[in-house]
């Protein structure tokens, strides 16, 4: 009995140094993610990723807020969310944000809806244009109705940095509302608020909008807002980072991102 006891020990403890040795082969990487498209992108990326020695882990957030605190504070290796200016302006907010941009993967074209209209053209006067309260994003947002012709900016103003007190010609004196999180535009187009609603694609989609049907404007895909995979500063160097953004750049990933959001998300293949 003691001799079978002991073997039973001796192959217990054999298998769990086995299973304990398996776990060491791979590196465990977490990233923090919108849901959409984010976390969808890097859940097709992940079975590449295993083959490479990397185990992803995906934390999914439903703002943009907590995805860089939780960066700041190292629970997260990495996150996957937000656009360049929009990191700049967060670190400038807060002194102990320190990131940097380990690479670009997509952009996602933000789009004008409307209940009542088909264009912008049809707007009418004093019509109520509703916006995030990211002032990160309201340069993006009045640059692409400066570019369909609805407004004009100063001249020789950072388009990134832009404001509604930016603004010198408002032909139709359309009046913007800005104090709406960036989550919730989707549920006050739906509710009918406003004449047009600027939303987030990645909100849009999540919501069961269709940016490529559904909006009655679409940013151009010139756009330098490009979603990044960001990082504490010095981290961008380390290998499973790099290498999280070159799966993530790959054909397989780029032809993932054209099929999946038919243009609504483009990838970046520089």
């Amino acid at each position: 009995m003691k001799k079978l006891l002991l073997t039973l020990s001796i192959g217990l403890g054999i298998s769990v140094l086995a299973a304990c040795s398996n776990g060491d082969d791979k590196d465990t990487l977490v990233v923090g993610a919108s849901n959409v498209p984010h976390a969808e992108i890097l859940e097709e990326a992940k079975p590449i990723l295993e083959e490479k020695g990397i185990e992803l882990e995906i934390e999914t957030f439903q703002d943009y807020v907590l995805p860089n605190k939780a960066l700041a504070n190292e629970e997260i290796d990495a996150n996957y969310f937000q656009h360049i200016p929009y990191m700049k302006s967060q670190m400038e907010e807060n002194e102990k944000y320190d990131f940097v941009n380990a690479g670009g993967i997509h952009i996602e074209p933000i789009g004008v809806y409307s209940k009542e209209y088909d264009s912008l053209e049809e707007l009418p006067e004093g019509a109520e244009v509703i916006m995030s309260n990211s002032v990160a994003d309201h340069g993006r947002m009045l640059s692409m109705l400066e570019s369909n012709g609805v407004i004009k900016l100063k001249e020789g103003i950072e388009k990134t940095e832009a404001t509604v007190d930016d603004i010198v010609e408002n032909p139709k004196n359309l009046k913007f509302r800005t104090d709406v999180e960036a989550g919730l535009l989707p549920k006050v187009y739906k509710n009918g608020e406003g004449d047009a609603v600027l939303i987030n694609t990645n909100y849009a989609i999540d919501a069961g909008l269709d940016p490529k049907k559904d909006a009655i404007a679409l940013e151009g895909t010139d756009s330098p807002y490009v979603n990044i995979i960001a990082v504490n500063k010095g981290d961008e160097d380390k290998k499973n980072i790099k290498t999280l953004v070159e799966v993530l750049k790959s054909k397989e990933i780029q032809t993932f991102i054209e099929k999946e959001y038919e243009g609504a998300v483009v990838p970046v293949t520089e």
